[in-house]
């Protein structure tokens, strides 16, 4: 059992964002750090630190217009030189003036149209880096009953997904993310994973859901909703955060370790380990520091998919025919009690890493290093 847990956890990859390097915070103060990057180039730097200390972080997701570049196709040579690629492309059609009232449900055609060129112009990023995953997230939706018409909203959602379902490349796909509430208070156009689904259905196989882990209202059983879209065939990966009220994208399993097990053990006994869920994080370190704050989020994945390896599926199926309620929970409880740290430095030792992370990193004297060379210039931040 330990072999297969170890293959597993070998084979595990876990994507971190471009975001996360730069200033960010929330809509009340940015407290920008020494030393963060000043570029996508930078980002993609510190990115490759996450994944020299810790081996499973091998790609970088980019945020466009926060990464955009003269020529994509160079800074993907870079992360390539880097030891890293670029992996997903998340679009933005939330901060534009234009995008007020919404951007590909908004009523003006014109405003659409924009909306909808961004996506394409997203794709041919997709394209001259190499990416295969375009994620869309819609702040789309209504603050008043009566500010807009409901069903046209999801007509004009479900024409421009189409338009850029259609553009998508034979081994592209892209996630539809949901949130339940944010900026928009009365209607969100997609608030939840089964208008998320209901669309991917309608258009194929390339549309799949991405399952933001702090979109859901308190109390909201994730696991069921991962079981699900994994059943289906829909489950296309995750953005791992977590909060302790709303969307806070804080450090993931900060708020509540014991539900992200529970996540990561539908996503083992549902086949979601073979290559086909994306991991990535979706996080804006506010106060913590930026590159050890990635670390220990992958670190904190790590750890609860190794706890949900160690479920004893047979003795779990077992009490689970014979109806021995406290059996089963004993199973997945023993799991999840059990401390799987030496498991995870034995790992990296054999993977020809230090085995602890964390303790490697501030060895390094890479903090110290960007603190000294990047002084000046407009520091890459939160929607910069």
């Amino acid at each position: 059992m330990t072999r297969q847990v170890r293959q597993a956890l070998r084979a595990q990859r876990i994507e971190t964002p471009s975001w996360a390097y730069g200033n960010s915070g929330t809509r009340f103060k940015v407290f920008a750090q020494q030393g963060v990057p000043r570029s996508p180039w930078e980002k993609l730097e510190d990115s490759a630190q996450v994944h020299r200390f810790t081996g499973v972080a091998p790609s970088v997701a980019l945020h466009i217009p926060w990464d955009r570049v003269d020529d994509y196709a160079a800074l993907a040579g870079h992360a390539q030189a880097l030891g890293v690629r670029v992996g997903a492309i998340n679009s933005n059609v939330f901060q534009d003036d234009d995008f007020m009232l919404g951007s590909v449900t908004h009523p003006s055609a014109t405003v659409r149209a924009k909306a909808v060129a961004h996506l394409l112009e997203c794709v041919d990023i997709m394209d001259a880096t190499g990416s295969d995953t375009l994620k869309l997230w819609f702040s789309d939706g209504l603050n008043y009953p009566g500010q807009d018409d409901l069903r046209a909203r999801q007509d004009r959602l479900a024409e421009a997904l189409r338009t850029v379902y259609d553009r998508l490349g034979e081994r592209q796909r892209f996630l539809l993310e949901y949130k339940l509430f944010e900026p928009a208070f009365y209607a969100t156009d997609v608030p939840d994973w089964g208008t998320a689904y209901a669309h991917c259905v309608e258009l194929g196989a390339k549309a799949q859901v991405v399952v933001d882990t702090g979109h859901h209202a308190p109390g909201t059983n994730i696991e069921f909703i991962v079981a699900f879209l994994l059943r289906q065939g829909k489950l296309g990966g995750f953005d791992f955060n977590s909060r302790f009220y709303a969307d806070d994208d804080l450090m993931v399993g900060a708020a509540d370790p014991f539900q992200l097990f529970r996540i990561m053990s539908e996503v083992a006994s549902g086949g979601g380990l073979d290559g086909g869920v994306a991991f990535m994080l979706d996080q804006c370190h506010n106060i913590e520091p930026k590159i050890p704050g990635q670390i220990r989020s992958v670190m904190n994945v790590q750890e609860a998919t190794a706890k949900a390896l160690l479920i004893d599926r047979d003795a779990l199926r077992k009490a689970q025919v014979e109806g021995d309620v406290l059996g089963a929970n004993a199973v997945v409880m023993d799991a999840y009690n059990t401390d799987v740290r030496p498991l995870l430095a034995e790992l990296r030792q054999e993977m020809g890493l230090d085995p602890d992370p964390m303790a490697a990193y501030a060895r390094s004297g890479y903090a110290e290093k960007i603190r000294a060379e990047r002084v000046g210039g407009a520091q890459a931040g939160w929607g910069a």
